[in-house]
C-alpha cells in the first residue's frame, strides 16, 4: 500500500486543553441525555448479557434491501443483540427489524443531523445498555472483517483484546465498487453486497494524527479519486474505531472516527501502524445509491456543510464507473493482509472457534 504518512505519534496537549476536552464530553454525554426523549422504544433489548457478549449498535434509515445481508454476517461474528434507531423509514425497514427476535428497536422521527448525525441517540443506549460490554458501533453499509474472522468471531476478538489490555479495536473503511456504471449493476436483498461490489483502490492513503482529540484522519482511495480530486481536502474520512469495551464515560465525538477520552483514539494507528486493525468494507455503491443521492441532496443531512456536497451528491446521481487500471479486485483477507490495509492477528490456541464468513 501507498501511503503519505505524517508524524503518527500522539499530539501532547496542555492542561487547559485536556480541561476542555473533558467539559466537551460532558456536554456531549449531557446532549445525549436530553436526546433520550427522541427515542421511542418499539422493542426493548433483553435484560441480561453474559460479559462475552457482543452489542451492536446501528442508526439507519431506509436500508431494507441492506439489511438481510447485514444480519447474516454480524450474527456469523457473533452479535448477541442489535440496538438499532430507526430514523423514519418509508421502506419497511422498522417492520423486518421488529420481526427479528435478536433486534431492540427505537424509533426517531427528529432530523439526523440535529442529533449529531444520530450520535445522540446512540450514546444514550450505549451508556444505558453497553457499559463494560464490547459494543460495535456501524452504519448499514459496512460489513467489518479482521484476519482470521472465518474462523473467529467477535467474542474471539474482544478475548484476544481483553488478554491484552486493549479497550478497542480500529478499521480503515475501505470503499468497494463494481466494474461499470453504478447503474448497471444488480443486487438482490440478502446477497452478499461484496459479490456486486468487489473492486477497491489498493492506494495511495494519507494519515495525519490531529490535535486536540489525537485522533487519526486517514484519506484517499476510491471516492477521492472519483469525487474530490480537485478538492482532496473535503474528501470522506477512512478511519474508525467501531469496536470499543465501553465505559458509560465514553462518547464518540464524529461518527467512530473519534472518541472521548482522547487516549482512546491512539488504538487505531492506519493501515501502516502496529495496533492490531481491521476493515470495514463500505458497501454504499449498491445500484440504489444513484435514487438515494437524489434523495440525500434534498434532505440537506450530510455531516459537512450540506451545499457543499451537493455536486457530490450530483456525481454520483449520473451512475459514473469507478473502476480505473489501479483497481483491484476482492478475494479475501490474506489479499487485504499483503496489501497492508489490515493486520495479522496471533489468535491463541485457548480460544475457541466458530463458524463465520470468509468476508
Amino acid at each position: 500500500m501507498d501511503a503519505e504518512v505524517s508524524d503518527l505519534s500522539m499530539p501532547r496537549v496542555s492542561w487547559r486543553a485536556a480541561y476542555l476536552l473533558r467539559l466537551k464530553r460532558k456536554r456531549l454525554l449531557w446532549r445525549a441525555f436530553r436526546a433520550r426523549r427522541q427515542l421511542t422504544p418499539v422493542k426493548l433489548p433483553k435484560t441480561y448479557f453474559r460479559s462475552d457478549e457482543v452489542i451492536a449498535f446501528v442508526v439507519l434509515r431506509n436500508e431494507r434491501t441492506r439489511l438481510p445481508y447485514f444480519l447474516e454476517h454480524y450474527r456469523r461474528l457473533g452479535v448477541s443483540q442489535f440496538c438499532v434507531v430507526d430514523n423514519d423509514s418509508t421502506d419497511g425497514s422498522d417492520s423486518y427489524l421488529h420481526e427479528q427476535e435478536d433486534v431492540a428497536l427505537w424509533h426517531a422521527s427528529h432530523g439526523y443531523r440535529a442529533s449529531r448525525f444520530g450520535l445522540d441517540w446512540i450514546t444514550w443506549l450505549q451508556r444505558s445498555y453497553g457499559h463494560d460490554r464490547w459494543c460495535l458501533t456501524v452504519d448499514a453499509d459496512e460489513l467489518l472483517t479482521f484476519d482470521g474472522s472465518a474462523e473467529h468471531g467477535l467474542p474471539q476478538l474482544t478475548a484476544w483484546l481483553d488478554q491484552r489490555g486493549l479497550r478497542g479495536f480500529g478499521a480503515m473503511m475501505l470503499d468497494l465498487y463494481p466494474k461499470g456504471s453504478l447503474a448497471d449493476c444488480t443486487y438482490t436483498a440478502g446477497q452478499n453486497p461484496c459479490e456486486v461490489l468487489n473492486w477497491f483502490d489498493p492506494s495511495p492513503y494519507r494519515a495525519v494524527r490531529q490535535a486536540p482529540f489525537g485522533n487519526l484522519w486517514l484519506q484517499g482511495g476510491a471516492r477521492e479519486r472519483v469525487f474530490f480530486a480537485d478538492r482532496p481536502e473535503r474528501s470522506p474520512t477512512l478511519n474508525k474505531i467501531p469496536l470499543v469495551k465501553w465505559d458509560k464515560s465514553y462518547v464518540y465525538v464524529n461518527s467512530t472516527h473519534s472518541i472521548l477520552p482522547r487516549a482512546l483514539n491512539e488504538l487505531y494507528d492506519g493501515p501502516a501502524g502496529p495496533k492490531p486493525r481491521g476493515v470495514l468494507l463500505h458497501t454504499k455503491f449498491l445500484p440504489e445509491i444513484v435514487a438515494k443521492s437524489e434523495t440525500e441532496k434534498s434532505r440537506q443531512q450530510h455531516f459537512h456543510t450540506p451545499p457543499d456536497f451537493d455536486r457530490y451528491y450530483e456525481e454520483i446521481m449520473a451512475a459514473p464507473d469507478m473502476w480505473h487500471a489501479g483497481s483491484c479486485q476482492l478475494r479475501d483477507h490474506q489479499q487485504l493482509i499483503d496489501l497492508g490495509l489490515m493486520s495479522t492477528i496471533q489468535w491463541g490456541d485457548d480460544l475457541p472457534q466458530t463458524n463465520s464468513n470468509n468476508l
